[in-house]
């Protein structure tokens, strides 16, 4: 038999290589599961990879699409946009002026809860801007 000294070296030999072994087996199990989870979060996105190399799909949108698409964006800028000093030659969003002929300034207005019952309130829009806030601006006037 050999003396116990030389079997406590072989025995810290495979101890150590038992313990690297196992922290490989960890990094290896954690890399692949990332990769195998960013794989799938590509693929749903139309991103394939492949010996080849990369792949993108590209979705397809139909002209109907494109169109709702540019629309929204038109009507969001319009409903966001404030024009202080447009005066429509149309009269459209103009409150009638020839109805109350003293216009008193701001700071000597009423209180919404002291105005007649028969005064029309302006229309307000989602985001705050009232029709008749353009009415009252006014610019230069060209006769």
């Amino acid at each position: 038999m050999a003396p116990a000294g030389s079997i406590i070296p072989l025995i810290i030999l495979l101890v150590v290589v038992a313990v690297l072994a196992a922290v490989g087996f960890v990094a290896y199990s954690v890399a692949h599961d990332v990769g195998h989870k960013t794989r799938i979060k590509l693929e749903k996105k139309n991103v394939s990879f492949s010996r080849g190399g990369m792949k993108v799909g590209v979705k397809e949108k139909t002209f109907e699409q494109q169109e709702d698409a540019a629309q929204s964006v038109i009507t969001k800028i319009w409903n966001n946009s404030s024009w202080p000093a447009y005066k429509s030659r149309l009269g459209w969003g103009q409150t009638n002026q020839s109805a109350s002929p003293q216009s008193q300034p701001p700071s000597q207005k009423k209180e919404p809860s002291s105005r007649p019952s028969s005064h029309q309130t302006p229309t307000v829009s989602r985001h705050g801007s009232s029709q008749a806030n353009l009415s009252t601006t006014s610019s230069a006037q060209v006769h």
